[in-house]
């Protein structure tokens, strides 16, 4: 092994060795039993960012973990298409280089060109994953655009169609008026802006007066250009300032048009005016309200965000109504509806119908690709009926099929599902899966894969023209198909039937809604078990928080507070790190504020740390549910445990040398060291593996930390290193065994997590143990064995370290240099304790830095001495050799002070009826014999400072 822990050396080479010998792939052996986990498919236009590093290495773990418990593993791998992304990228693209625009080409060259720039784009997230180290298959990668998902999605959408769970309306939607398409709520992105609130005054008709008196009522809105497409006013009918208008009209101010008053307990009579204006057709409560009233709904945006020059009025059903007129004055006509904001403002203030105006900070939908302001608009969708689907998906995981770990995310899932609406799954986009619907000239519908095949079906005679829908689905959709497309449905049903339900799915809780459930709902809804029955996506949903800066922030490119982890694993310079973050900016004013933070931060840049330890820290930070706040202190800690783990491997290959282990094994007799690491290690397998069956990546991980750490290097190999040292030939073999076992059994212990360097020192270590296999990664894991239980050694090595931890805090306290050689002895002793010092006197010796160790009988008169009393012995220096008498002196007083206040608060418990009633019988014993040991100690410590004092 190299001196230097350096991952760059080895990292990369050990993964192409892994992935060119085939090992992530799973056998073809139906006998194995099956464990699959499905990559949530990233985005093809992205790159990887700490909440990919976050779940993937969640998901390596379990993966590793299961493929060495001797399951045939598939991580079944694959990027999503990105339809609203990829297309904005490639636009701009041809923009840029072309002067051109999509409409510019016909939609087979466009989508051409998305083709080839996919193409040029090349591998950029799977070789991260590559560098994160991820054990995926990527053989079997997907793409929810390529040939075989295609018809996966067709099919699924074909079978709801005829089965009458997918219809076509007319329905309120986010229209994102740049990309002129629907989006979901999860592209959108509320922001709170400085705006106002407009009150106006809406006069009343037929010389109708409030209680008041007046002779209008006065609406607030905070998009007064809507007030176009206004068809009423709603009170709440428990308010008595109104409730006498409920049926009456105001006249629509500028229009002159009638509308009515409406009676609605949705408005808040506390808040503003008590009366809200009803814009059906470009507000998602006024369209709820408009259904519960039956209000007409009036359009008066174009798809762009322009004013229409003629209005388009529908009825709660989606149906247009045609004889009812209502026309858009001239001057708004074409007008951008915030242009027409400050034109409508000007004449309802010229016609004195403005009551008052406030500054107010309002929250605003935007594009979060878009970046523009989305508005909510009546348009023709495609849409899933949701609720029969949802009935079974609830069932499942009421009945415990599925279960979300955390288990408090089934309350938000439940939630949800009890209250879905219709999906819209249509979007105006080129790039995507285009639906599968055909029309002909003789006004009938046909869904099939490809217009031969309606031909065909149908009988159609060549003169009858067909025309294919233009909309494609939402990616939601086909990702919604993931766990079993990527499969091999409808095909080849092969691996689906090998490892289908998949086991585990992982995933952010922010996306339950838009992929977990529906996941769930279509899986169920389309895949049947060999009885018919519906057959589950997963059997556990495992819910992560968000990866957070170190102050709590989301990471965003707009903060400059985003961390690249393949900048963790390699390094970067300050300068390039300020150029990633500042390049590119979609708020160039914030440039410098970004620079300076990052300065302060990095000062030199971001150090290497490799895989390993990114993925350590990340292990070591999750905790379930919760959002993480990034620690760059943690990493560098755990990038020093790595260094650990490879500097005691340096020491036991060169303690190796010459071991081996099939002629030197009969050569052994363990000390109590050696057995209590080999029992500790067996606990540890038990902690370690409880921990990653309950998803505890934390525990898992600081478990791992507190062994090799705290008990293996810190304790056994200083221990190892007396024994090789000053040991018989017999001891040194032990020993050498011994290291030999627990290390190499620590790197399959630790390989799901840190599989880099368990994999480059159990390279070097197998040779020891004769071992011929190429790769740690199908090694079988630890497991706990009841008959490696010695409580015997935990016992004696529990009095080893408390002897040793004992001596070092008496140097401390009489200030006594860690490495000055002294004299020792131990009085009143058991005879467990003579024993034990009497087989580990060199070890003891060596470990507390002293000249001498002895052991004196009661009987005996020592000198006067400093003492420290331990459990089944006294520990005494001599005084006049090492430390001052008023030293001692002050050290004794505290510890009595110490044990009389101990002694103290036990007894106040014996003073507390209650506890002696209530608490256990043993309990209350275990506490009197406390007791008895407390008052044994000070007499003894109270004789020695006599002792002291009568020199």
């Amino acid at each position: 092994m190299e001196k230097q822990f350096d991952p760059k050396t080895f990292e990369q080479t050990i993964y192409e060795h892994w992935e060119n010998s085939g090992y992530f792939k799973p056998s073809e052996d139906v006998n194995k039993e099956s464990f699959c986990v499905m990559l949530p498919p990233p985005n093809v236009t992205g790159s990887l960012h700490m909440g990919h590093a976050f779940q993937q290495t969640i998901i390596d773990i379990i993966v590793r973990y299961n493929r060495m418990q001797g399951k045939n593993t598939l991580w079944q791998t694959g990027t999503d298409h990105a339809g609203i992304a990829t297309q904005i990228i490639v636009e701009n693209k041809i923009k840029t280089e072309e002067g051109k625009l999509r409409q510019d080409y016909e939609r087979d060259e466009f989508i051409k060109k998305i083709w080839n720039w996919k193409k040029e784009l090349g591998s950029t997230i799977n070789n991260q994953m590559r560098r994160l180290g991820n054990s995926v298959d990527w053989e079997r990668e997907r793409f929810t655009m390529d040939d075989g998902f295609s018809k996966a999605v067709k099919e699924v959408f074909i079978r709801l169609y005829t089965d009458k769970l997918i219809y076509r309306g007319k329905r309120l939607v986010n229209w994102d008026p740049k990309l002129c398409t629907a989006i979901s709520d999860l592209e959108i992105e509320n922001k709170n802006v400085e705006g106002k609130f407009w009150y106006i005054r809406y006069p009343l008709s037929s010389g109708v007066k409030t209680v008041n008196g007046e002779n209008y009522l006065v609406v607030a809105t905070t998009r007064p250009e809507t007030l176009l497409g206004d068809t009423a006013v709603a009170v709440n009918p428990n308010d008595f300032r109104y409730n006498n208008l409920i049926g009456k009209s105001v006249i629509l101010p500028i229009l002159k048009r009638e509308i009515p008053i409406i009676g609605d307990e949705f408005v808040d009579i506390n808040k503003g005016t008590g009366c809200v204006k009803i814009t059906p057709a470009h507000d998602f409560i006024d369209y709820e309200v408009a259904c519960r009233h039956k209000l007409h709904m009036i359009n008066i945006f174009t798809l762009t965000g322009c004013i229409c020059e003629y209005v388009q009025i529908y009825d709660t059903k989606g149906l247009k109504i045609s004889n009812y007129n209502i026309e858009i004055p001239i001057k708004f006509r074409k007008m951008d509806r915030f242009v027409a904001r400050e034109a409508i403002i000007k004449d309802i203030k010229q016609l004195g119908l403005i009551e008052k105006i406030e500054s107010h900070i309002v929250s605003v939908p935007y594009g979060d690709r878009s970046e523009v302001i989305i508005e909510p608009m009546l348009t023709n969708q495609w849409y899933i009926k949701t609720k029969p689907l949802a009935y079974m998906a609830i069932k499942a995981v009421k009945k415990g099929d599925i279960k979300f770990i955390p288990k408090q995310y089934e309350n938000m899932y439940f939630s949800w599902m009890y209250n879905i609406q219709d999906w819209c799954i249509s979007r105006q986009l080129w790039w995507g899966h285009r639906i599968p619907i055909w029309y002909s000239n003789h006004g009938k519908v046909y869904a099939a894969l490809t217009e031969k095949e309606v031909r065909e079906k149908n009988n159609l005679d060549p003169n009858t023209i067909l025309w294919q829908d233009n909309d494609v689905l939402d990616t939601w959709f086909s990702s919604a198909l993931w766990t079993f497309s990527t499969l091999g449905w409808p095909e080849n049903n092969k691996l689906l039937n090998m490892f289908h339900p998949t086991n585990i799915i992982v995933s952010g809780f922010d996306i339950i809604f838009f992929w977990i459930a529906r996941m769930i709902m279509l899986t169920m809804y389309i895949i049947k078990d060999s009885n018919g029955n519906p057959q589950i996506p997963f059997k556990i949903i495992y819910m992560t928080g968000l990866i957070r800066d170190e102050k709590g922030q989301k990471m965003s490119k707009s903060k400059g507070n985003v961390i690249d982890p393949i900048d963790i694993i390699d390094g970067i310079s300050l300068k390039e790190l300020l150029k990633k973050r500042t390049s590119n900016m979609l708020l160039p004013q914030l440039a410098k504020k970004i620079q300076e933070s990052t300065k302060k931060q990095f000062p030199y840049g971001i150090k290497p740390s490799g895989a390993d330890a990114l993925r350590f820290t990340l292990a070591a930070l999750t905790s379930t549910g919760r959002d993480i706040n990034w620690d760059m202190n943690r990493l560098e800690g755990y990038r020093n445990f790595c260094n650990k783990i490879w500097n005691a491997s340096r020491f036991v290959l060169i303690n190796l040398d010459d071991f081996n282990i099939s002629q030197n094994h009969k050569d052994i007799k363990l000390s109590v060291s050696d057995r209590w690491i080999l029992t500790k290690f067996n606990d540890v397998t038990k902690f370690y593996r409880n921990a990653l069956d309950s998803y505890r990546f934390d525990i898992a991980a600081n478990t791992l930390y507190d062994f090799t750490w705290n008990e293996f290097c810190d304790w056994y190999i200083e221990i190892a290193k007396i024994v090789l040292k000053n040991g018989t030939e017999c001891n040194i073999n032990s020993v050498r065994y011994t290291l030999l076992f627990v290390l190499e059994s620590l790197l399959r212990l630790a390989h799901p997590i840190i599989p880099f360097i368990t994999e480059a020192i159990w390279q070097k270590i197998k040779i020891f143990k004769n071992l011929n296999e190429d790769t740690i990664m199908y090694q079988s894991f630890p497991c706990y064995k009841d008959k490696r239980d010695d409580q015997e050694s935990k016992k004696y090595f529990s009095w080893i370290k408390q002897f040793i931890i004992a001596i070092r805090n008496l140097r401390k306290e009489i200030h006594l240099q860690a490495n000055e050689l002294i004299d020792l002895s131990l009085v009143n002793c058991s005879q467990s304790v003579i024993n034990l010092v009497t087989s580990n006197n060199i070890i003891l010796t060596k470990l507390a830095n002293l000249k001498t160790l002895t052991i004196l009988f009661t009987k005996e008169k020592g000198p006067v001495l400093a003492t420290k009393i331990i459990k089944e012995a006294e520990i005494v220096i001599p005084l006049t050799e090492v430390i001052d008498k008023n030293t001692e002196l002050s050290r004794l007083n505290r510890e009595i002070l110490k044990v009389d206040l101990a002694i103290k608060k036990i007894k106040s418990k014996f003073i507390n009826s209650n506890f002696i009633s209530l608490a256990p019988k043993t309990i209350v014993i275990q506490e009197q014999n406390k007791i008895k040991e407390m008052e044994q100690k000070k007499e003894k410590l109270i004789n020695q400072k006599t002792k002291i004092q009568n020199l």
